[in-house]
């Protein structure tokens, strides 16, 4: 496992052919994704929060080459608000995404220039450093959107770079509606979480997610050319079993093909 500035290094030197990405986990739903010479960061978790069974593997200050950032939503494992004044410093060029009903909030709460920001909400699509990114509503556990404005505090994001189509789900559950909304992609790559939700669990401010069952179903119906699961190994009270979503898939769907990462290793995709 990489960490530091070996993971930055090993980031920066790898030179994508063209129909090549790489692809590091940092954890939980955080991962960095560089396609061409575009270096993209999903839901970057670094604080080093009391009861993280994961060490963050990276300070902010070391990630200068960021060109997008991006935050599902306002949880501090997806959109982490400590370090994100010391990300946007490091990387000037860098824009975050974000749900548009929380972007004048974050950039006065993190004392960040409002045009550091791009905002979204569900159905949208903006481009920022030749980087395509659409969204979709996360029913986290259920759709929520904001009473005054109708927008959506829990995004999806689908990112498109050269001919890559990466989904990231972010925090959801599944809706009605939303494989509909899916289907307007064909997916390279899928990061699914695959923790799931219980009374237990939400009685105790722990807002769910899809099952590992429901995340492998997701991705049989969509046939992405790889699916990636994520959010099960970080605090002892959330966690699930990436090899249960593997045996699921492999049963029900065994032309789909799964990866499971490793904390600070570089994956290599190929077309």
């Amino acid at each position: 496992m990489l960490i530091g500035r070996d993971l930055i290094n090993d980031i920066d030197q790898f030179t994508p052919a063209k129909h090549e990405l790489g692809i590091w986990w940092l954890g939980q739903h955080s991962f960095v994704v560089k396609i061409a010479d575009k270096i993209i960061y999903l839901d970057p978790f670094l604080s080093a929060v009391e009861g993280r069974l994961v060490p963050p593997l990276l300070e902010a200050a070391l990630i200068r080459h960021a060109d997008v950032i991006c935050g599902s939503h306002d949880h501090a494992d997806h959109i982490d608000r400590s370090v994100w004044p010391a990300m946007a410093k490091a990387s000037p060029q860098a824009k975050f995404i974000v749900p548009d009903v929380l972007r004048a909030g974050l950039a006065r709460d993190l004392d960040m220039a409002p045009d550091r920001f791009a905002g979204l909400d569900d159905g949208q699509t903006i481009e920022v450093n030749s980087i395509r990114i659409s969204a979709i509503a996360a029913a986290h556990e259920l759709l929520n959107p904001d009473p005054a404005s109708g927008q959506y505090p829990c995004l999806q994001f689908i990112i498109q770079v050269g001919n890559w189509t990466l989904y990231h789900a972010g925090d959801t559950c599944m809706y009605e509606g939303m494989i509909t909304k899916l289907r307007r992609w064909r997916h390279d790559v899928m990061f699914l979480p695959i923790n799931g939700r219980d009374a237990k669990r939400y009685t105790a401010g722990i807002v769910g997610n899809m099952t590992y069952q429901e995340a492998a179903d997701l991705a049989g119906v969509l046939q992405p050319r790889w699916v990636i699961p994520a959010h099960y190994e970080m605090f002892a009270a959330n966690r699930a079993d990436p090899l249960d979503f593997v045996a699921y898939c492999q049963s029900r769907f065994p032309t789909l093909k799964t990866l499971v990462c490793r904390h600070g290793e570089r994956l290599v995709l190929s077309q």
